[in-house]
């Protein structure tokens, strides 16, 4: 029964590593506490069966049990006995945790929050696979098969996730599966009998063997090969032109191309814009056509969560928009209001999990995967793309006045808006400081926000382009409202960043300028026209567009009279919009002018992005990037080389003048020299250090090394078989090994020789006769390094494996069951 036990405890663990791919679908934790909760009462209700011997099915209903008690304890319905025996209104408590479930996956995009339902379906299903994979592998010995129970976890990622998934929960699910099929290995060799090594010898504690050894090695290359091989790119495959538009790492590089994924919420929207109108070319990605005469800006994301880097994209949360949606109308004077009809086509160079919409649609003909967040004002989807979609919708465009604008309120301190810190401003003195002097005597919120829109203009030194210049403050905010520099990112989520300091919510909306590729009422729309503004909410009336970024600089841009085009800067004569100017027929949302060489495709984001505004120098980090990889690509030969100076750094122990009754006498060749103790000692050092080298050297030019062999032994056989008759070698050789011979069994040792010089010789001979790659292994990866790090590696591990078993056995005298029947025995 102990191996029941221990496969049990292994099959719960395994299931819990299994589960690691659903941390990618939460944003907290909490999803893995309840689950070890719930799997860790399963295992103990399993324990408790087989301990009473019960039938297979037994031992399944009392997981099953185990699994209710669980659930119960960790989502109670109010009325349970004692706190955790479920009642029949508990399992009707489930059936709603369960209806709310399905809800919840359509409301919210990933990373999903910590609500009941979620929480539940996941920890009942992770259950629920831990039951199964307890029957398996302990109930019916079959744990190979548990893995196809473990696999339908991660399969749940990668239903949700539009693109791909990271492979890291995969390799961890991996090795749990791995870990279940080595328990159950060896519990079978235990209960079979006494355990063996590859070579026959029977051993007490762990050691591995040969056939253990190249069973572990093909595990870990299979699941190598299976992570690794779906990352190879295939010819002819590449991804779209919007990849950075899916970035799940927030991540842009400056030309459209970041790390990809699906959720919506992790996109970064500043990166992919600034990568996107730094392409030097040109694609369609989208055609609008509306009856609207004039239409705003077609918009697709929000960024709403303001910190110290700018503002960020949060996950989105909505109802199914083939669903009835919220009625925008609103019944205050000075607001008007009308419907309208559009159709999108997207081409196959937009692929983001959201679909580009005109402001406040009221009806859509998508199908229920796509869902509207009426906050937002945005559609995104956790199942499906945009790439080539075709749909149509119903939306009310909304105008106001300046009067209606003015007479909204101050936002009341319970408002949901400020509740959620929609007002709140990570600390800037300098902004602080600017704002309160825009703002002072403005007595209505609009006014507030007039000054700060009226600011960013070019009477106060603020112009356009698309080259941002970089400060030295420590803050993106400060540095551009010194350098007024920049393009649409940096001018809407800067006036995003005063306004909310004003005490206003406000936000950064994202989407396409109208453009001026227009055909009738179809607008065809490029990367060129990707663009960012500001929304400000008003009480009573909602979001209100205000696009700071000069209109010259914007093709399509759309002015309004609550916020007109005040103070334009003058355009230069090569720039869209001035006088003599060829327009742009692609509507560059954030060109300047037609010249490729002003455009920098690494400009980075001032407010925002993770990027700084000026592109850092790189090469130095490359430079040290590559030093560190030379330096630990040297280091077998740097440790080689300082093995070989400390070798043969000792000068040759100096002959001593013949003293009777002084030392010790020592015939040398047909000399006779008198040694002192402690240069016999050098000498015997010396002669040691030098047959090391001999050794080494001899690996290092893949020359056999038999170290049974007596040092007269190895030299008779390299004399014969390595040397090639060479005079010089052959005595250098004979010289080493009579040297060794007399160091290890005789009184007095050799001395007064060239030992460095003859190990020269010798090294010298191998080299000539080894061929190019030999030679080249031997100076750059010494074989003998190699080697000798290895055995270190393997006396570490073969000494923690000693102390584990040593600490194991000492904990087995402790075990409980052994005390009780040493106690009874007495």
């Amino acid at each position: 029964m102990t191996g029941h036990r221990n496969l049990g405890l292994v099959a719960a663990g395994a299931t819990l590593l299994a589960a690691a791919p659903l941390s990618a679908i939460f944003e907290r934790w909490t999803w893995l506490v309840e689950s070890a909760v719930a799997v860790a009462v399963v295992a103990g209700a399993a324990a408790l069966a087989r301990a009473l011997r019960a039938p297979l099915w037994g031992q399944v209903l009392g997981m099953l049990a185990g699994l209710t008690l669980a659930l119960t304890w960790l989502f109670p319905a109010g009325n349970e006995l004692l706190a955790v025996l479920p009642t029949p209104a508990t399992l009707a408590h489930f059936g709603e945790l369960l209806r709310g479930s399905a809800e919840d996956m359509r409301s919210y995009g990933v990373e999903v929050p910590d609500t009941p339902a979620l929480l539940f379906i996941t920890v009942l299903g992770i259950g629920a696979v831990a039951v199964v994979v307890d029957l398996l592998t302990v109930g019916l010995r079959r744990p190979a098969l548990a893995g196809l129970p473990m696999l339908a976890i991660y399969s749940v990622p990668v239903a949700v996730y539009v693109d791909d998934v990271s492979a890291v929960p995969f390799v961890i699910g991996a090795a749990g599966y791995l870990w279940l099929l080595g328990a159950d290995n060896v519990d079978r060799v235990r209960r079979f009998g006494r355990r063996f090594t590859g070579d026959g010898r029977d051993v007490d504690v762990w050691e591995s063997s040969p056939l253990a050894a190249a069973g572990r090695r093909l595990a870990v290359l299979g699941v190598a090969v299976a992570v690794l091989l779906p990352l190879v790119p295939v010819p002819g495959m590449n991804g779209s032109l919007l990849d950075s538009l899916s970035s799940s790492n927030g991540s842009g590089n400056g030309n459209g191309r970041p790390g990809h994924g699906g959720a919506p919420g992790k996109i970064n929207l500043f990166a992919a814009l600034s990568g996107q109108l730094n392409q030097s070319e040109v694609a369609d990605l989208v055609k609008v056509t509306t009856n609207e005469p004039d239409p705003f800006y077609l918009r697709f994301g929000v960024a709403d969560e303001l910190k110290s880097s700018g503002f960020e994209v949060t996950n989105p949360s909505g109802r199914p928009a083939n669903r009835e949606l919220p009625d925008p109308v609103r019944d205050v004077n000075g607001v008007e209001q009308h419907q309208y009809e559009a159709s999108v086509e997207i081409t196959r160079d937009l692929d983001m999990p959201l679909l580009p919409v005109y402001s406040e649609p009221v009806r859509t003909d998508l199908n229920s995967t796509w869902l509207y967040d009426d906050d937002r004002q945005i559609v995104f989807s956790n199942r499906e793309n945009s790439r080539g979609k075709r749909y149509s919708f119903e939306y009310v465009r909304s105008t106001y006045t300046v009067a209606a604008l003015r007479s909204a309120r101050k936002l009341p301190a319970d408002h949901p808006l400020v509740r959620r810190q929609q007002t709140r401003t990570p600390p800037a003195p300098e902004v602080t400081e600017l704002v309160a002097r825009l703002v002072r005597g403005k007595q209505t919120e609009y006014d507030k926000v007039r000054a700060i829109y009226d600011y960013f203009s070019s009477d106060n030194g603020f112009s356009y382009q698309l080259r941002t210049e970089g400060g030295t403050s420590g803050a993106d905010i400060v540095d551009f409202l010194t350098n007024k520099v920049g393009y649409c990112q940096q001018y809407a989520a800067a006036m995003g960043w005063l306004v909310r300091a004003a005490g206003i919510p406000a936000r950064v909306a994202f989407g396409f300028t109208s453009g001026s590729n227009r055909s009738g009422n179809t607008y065809t729309l490029t990367n060129r026209n990707l663009h960012a503004w500001t929304e400000v909410y008003f009480d009573g009336i909602g979001w209100v567009p205000f696009d700071a970024t000069p209109a010259y600089g914007v093709a399509g841009s759309t002015r309004s009279t609550w916020a007109p085009d005040t103070d334009a800067p003058d355009p230069l004569p090569d720039q869209p919009g001035a006088p003599n100017a060829t327009p742009n027929p692609e509507g560059s949302a954030g060109a300047v002018g037609s010249e490729r060489e002003d455009r920098d495709p690494d400009a980075g984001l001032s407010l925002g992005a993770e990027a700084s505004t000026d592109q850092a120098t790189v090469w130095p980090w490359w430079a040290a990037g590559s030093l560190v990889l030379l330096l630990l690509l040297a280091m077998p030969a740097l440790r080689r080389l300082a093995l070989r100076r400390r070798r043969g750094g000792r000068a040759p122990t100096p002959v001593t003048a013949a003293v009777p009754d002084v030392g010790v006498e020592a015939t040398t060749g047909d000399r006779m020299v008198v040694l002192a103790g402690t240069d016999a000692d050098r000498a015997r050092a010396d002669a040691h250090a030098a047959w090391d080298e001999l050794l080494d050297t001899l690996i290092d030019y893949r020359v056999p090394v038999d170290r049974t062999e007596t040092p007269r032994a190895t030299a008779d056989r390299l004399v014969r078989d390595a040397l090639n008759a060479d005079t010089d070698a052959v005595t250098a050789i004979r010289l080493l090994g009579r040297a060794e011979e007399r160091a290890r069994y005789a009184r007095d040792p050799l001395t007064g020789d060239p030992l460095a010089p003859a190990l020269r010789v010798v090294r010298s001979r191998l080299a000539t006769d080894a061929d190019r790659r030999t030679r080249l292994l031997a100076a750059v990866l010494p074989p003998s390094v190699l080697l000798r790090w290895r055995l270190a590696v393997a006396d570490t591990s073969g000494r923690m494996v000693t102390v584990t078993g040593q600490a194991r056995r000492r904990l087995l005298r402790w075990n409980p069951r052994r005390l009780l029947a040493d106690r009874a025995a007495r």
